[in-house]
């Protein structure tokens, strides 16, 4: 597989270049990925466990993959110093091309000196074709682009850019840079050069209805968005127990804390929205109800990747009594989600190979706002999932 990754020099895309060139050269086991499974049996036929990496990125550009995964290992310590060693030299061939920042929010201030297209001048356009120019050389019928880059604000949409391919051909080619956001151009880079999509992001990405009208006209299989791997995770597993037992959910707070880059750009009110709407939207979807809900997300920096939060839930029980739940998660970011962002573009390339195009809506177990798809319950998506995948194959 070649995966090309959006944000190639963050903790996710990292870990996933780590993560999979150890694997494919047995330094570790597969734990981890739902793809290895045995209800997703023969899947390696049409995805290896073989790779390649490439992205765009938009600061540290005088580094190469190895480099900024070292950078982020020395922060965090989260994996075997060795087998960063073992795989130093395939990630030191890597070097990440320069990307957009464009309508990225003041939280991406926070990652340092931003070396991004817009501000070289360039038009719309110009930033497309350049975006284009990257992929293009580095795809070949094996090749995903995923997007683990800082989430963006919420995106302001236009009925005339957005809607139709024509009207966002339009608004590229009229340099309506205020309608535009990094997201959306590169997956629209992706989708035009018929590569499969995937969004770990909560921002918009593939989801305008332009977008996925030229997935379909391109035959281009995509999903996403937002990579559910902590407590997100954890409240869709959960809150079916309430659903199945007719425990009535009062209240649920969440409250996260988290460090490393992810942290400073979140604790920017623009940036932050956009996480926040992802995660506090699933409990009506299962519950069918609205129970009181708090969920805040606060920057704390000594935890660097240790994302950990502290869950309360109120719930009534027989007699109107009311009870109590609590629950702490505690866990490193990139190791929850690296593994997901390769198992995303394995099912997608499968997709791909087997005629399949626009949302691959069956893909919404790693999503916590996923798609074309109002089934959010884990235990549902997973069935979802390995029933598309059997008839599939």
């Amino acid at each position: 597989m070649k995966l090309w990754l959006i944000g190639a020099y963050g903790i996710v895309a990292t870990t996933t270049a780590v993560g999979g060139k150890a694997v494919e050269k047995g330094l570790i086991n597969k734990t981890g990925l739902v793809s290895e499974l045995p209800q997703f049996d023969g899947i390696n036929d049409y995805a290896k466990l073989r790779f390649e990496f490439g992205g765009h990125e938009i600061r540290n550009l005088d580094k190469n993959l190895s480099q900024a995964a070292y950078m982020h290992w020395e922060k965090n310590r989260h994996y075997d110093a060795s087998i960063l060693k073992e795989i130093k030299h395939d990630l030191e061939k890597v070097n990440a091309k320069k990307g957009t920042a464009l309508a990225c929010g003041t939280g991406i201030e926070e990652l340092g000196k931003i070396q991004s297209l817009e501000n070289d001048g360039l038009s719309l356009r110009e930033i497309v074709e350049r975006i284009e120019r990257d992929i293009r050389k580095f795809k070949n019928n094996d090749t995903v682009v995923i997007n683990v880059a800082s989430t963006e604000p919420v995106a302001k949409l236009n009925e005339k850019y957005h809607n139709s391919i024509e009207g966002f051909e339009e608004m590229i080619d009229e340099d309506k840079k205020e309608f535009a956001s990094a997201s959306m151009l590169y997956a629209y880079a992706a989708i035009k050069n018929k590569i499969p999509y995937g969004n770990f992001t909560p921002s918009i990405g593939s989801s305008l209805p332009a977008l996925k009208k030229l997935a379909i006209e391109n035959e281009v299989p995509h999903a996403g968005n937002d990579g559910k791997t902590g407590e997100t995770l954890v409240k869709t597993t959960l809150a079916p127990m309430f659903l199945y037992r007719n425990l009535e959910v009062i209240g649920w707070m969440g409250y996260n804390i988290l460090g490393d880059f992810d942290g400073k750009v979140l604790s920017h009110k623009d940036n932050k929205e956009s996480k926040i709407i992802s995660k506090d939207s699933v409990l009506k979807k299962i519950l069918g109800y609205s129970p009181y809900s708090i969920t805040e997300i606060e920057y704390f920096p000594s935890l660097v990747d240790n994302k950990t939060a502290f869950d309360f839930i109120h719930f009534k029980g027989f007699l109107g009594t009311k009870m109590k739940f609590y629950f702490v998660w505690d866990g490193i970011d990139a190791i929850v989600a690296s593994p997901l962002v390769i198992d995303i573009a394995r099912f997608l390339l499968f997709a791909k190979k087997k005629g399949k195009c626009g949302v691959i809506k069956q893909m919404a177990f790693f999503f916590k706002s996923p798609m074309e798809s109002n089934t959010i319950n884990t235990h549902e998506q997973f069935q979802q999932l390995a029933g598309w995948f059997k008839n599939t194959i």
